[in-house]
């Protein structure tokens, strides 16, 4: 990239994706540099090797979600598991394994119970090992097709259930309630208000009785005797 390029001439594509022909290399640095890009060698083998004029960072990033959208389109197939109503534990437990194997690759699976002769007057044992088979798979699957009769088949399709992502899970998760925080206010009781004290009601006096009239003073002996 840039003056990492060794080689000259170079063939030259624009970032209108215009071809400008053969090159020499410093003239095509000269040219991606006035027009604020990269000079990217794209075809090193080529005779002579082809470069182009582009915006690295962005062709970057570009083509890191390319391969993101490539990744997350994946494509669910119906796998078969087939079952009989003889098969022993340990072929059972084989083929759960193989069940779960797909489930994790985010595959359907349809499970097959042929039937044969006499066996097909037990066609309760293909309704209780299809019951056995939900119950060990547990919450992991969604039954998308009960299990139905068609002849000589017995058929149950189920698929995986998506889990949410461990950022999804955290978002989802309730955060736990902060702790109220404390007051300024003393936790001292605030002193009660005085109540006035009732104001008894005022009681004349009693006025005094008039004091008694006094008696003449006795005159005096001679006054007496004249």
């Amino acid at each position: 990239m840039n003056e990492r390029i060794r080689i000259s001439p170079i063939r030259v594509i624009d970032q209108n994706n215009e071809q400008l022909g053969v090159m020499p290399t410093q003239q095509a640095l000269d040219m991606a540099r006035e027009a604020g890009l990269d000079l990217v060698e794209v075809s090193p083998t080529e005779a002579p090797p082809v470069c182009r004029i582009v915006n690295y960072g962005k062709a970057q990033f570009e083509k890191k979600k390319r391969l993101k959208t490539s990744a997350s389109s994946h494509t669910v197939t119906l796998k078969e598991i087939r079952l009989r109503p003889k098969t022993d534990t340990h072929d059972r437990m084989i083929k759960m394994k193989r069940t779960q194997q797909f489930l994790d690759q985010g595959h359907k699976v349809q499970f097959t119970m042929l039937f044969r002769g006499r066996e097909r007057a037990h066609r309760d044992i293909g309704f209780d090992t299809f019951k056995g088979i939900l119950e060990e798979l547990g919450e992991s699957v969604k039954v998308e097709r009960h299990p139905s009769i068609d002849g000589r088949r017995m058929t149950m399709v189920v698929a995986p259930v998506k889990r949410p992502s461990s950022k999804a899970a955290a978002k989802a998760k309730p955060s736990a309630p902060k702790p109220a925080a404390p007051t300024r206010a003393s936790s001292a009781p605030a002193p009660a208000k005085a109540v006035p004290a009732p104001i008894a009601p005022t009681v004349p006096a009693p006025k005094a009785p008039p004091a008694p009239a006094t008696a003449p003073a006795s005159q005096p002996a001679a006054d007496a005797e004249a």
